[in-house]
């Protein structure tokens, strides 16, 4: 990956390995936006930002997402990960035109400048682009479930319940979207565990992975 160049470097992420927190950290390291599922989807309920919609933009300017960016500026907030609640159901909610606008949305963010993504779908999107790092972090579930525990205010218990729905409900959407398994190392490019490692031990180690 050249870092003198627009460059893309992906996160997935397992639920309670620290991964958003690894990707945010990073991002400022590198001096860089850094963008997650929860971000692009409030972009898309606050602008409406259908495919539709996209392409007009698209349409009249090539780096549309550049003027876009600087229009709402300061005006979306970072949202915590998604927690499930009782009566979710295990599967998401997304459509095929909010997939498609997402990714939408993300080859715009990359045509206008470097960037983080952590997500999903953003080893899949950007599974061509010449200049991009797909990273995946995992933890053993012990570690997960103490964390997610921590910060949630969970018991044990009740953090295995929701890491394991989480877990269902990120497979079948990569499932659904991409064809493949977001357990496929083949996918990715780095796989780090977290067990043992700090969120800033991990970045220095992406740092240093990129010779940066």
């Amino acid at each position: 990956m050249n870092l003198n160049e627009k460059f893309v470097i992906t996160i997935n992420r397992e639920l309670g390995s620290g991964g958003r927190t690894v990707g945010r950290k990073l991002a400022e390291k590198l001096e860089v936006p850094f963008y997650d599922k929860a971000l692009i989807k409030a972009l898309q309920e606050k602008y409406h930002l259908s495919v539709e919609e996209i392409e007009k933009l698209k349409g009249r300017k090539q780096g549309w997402w550049a003027d876009f960016k600087r229009q709402m500026t300061g005006s979306v907030m970072y949202t915590n990960y998604y927690i499930p609640r009782e009566g979710d159901e295990p599967e998401m909610l997304d459509t095929d035109e909010v997939f498609k606008a997402e990714q939408e949305i993300l080859k715009g963010i990359a045509e206008s400048e470097s960037c983080i993504v952590a997500g999903r779908s953003g080893f899949y999107v950007f599974r061509k682009h010449p200049n991009r790092l797909s990273i995946l972090i995992q933890a053993s579930m012990p570690f997960r479930v103490n964390r997610v525990a921590t910060k949630q205010n969970m018991t044990p218990e009740e953090a295995a319940k929701v890491i394991d729905k989480v877990d269902k409900m990120r497979e079948n959407y990569v499932k659904k979207y991409t064809q493949t398994s977001r357990y496929d190392t083949h996918n990715y490019d780095f796989v780090i565990s977290a067990d043992g490692k700090t969120e800033d031990e991990i970045v220095t180690l992406i740092l240093k992975y990129i010779g940066k």
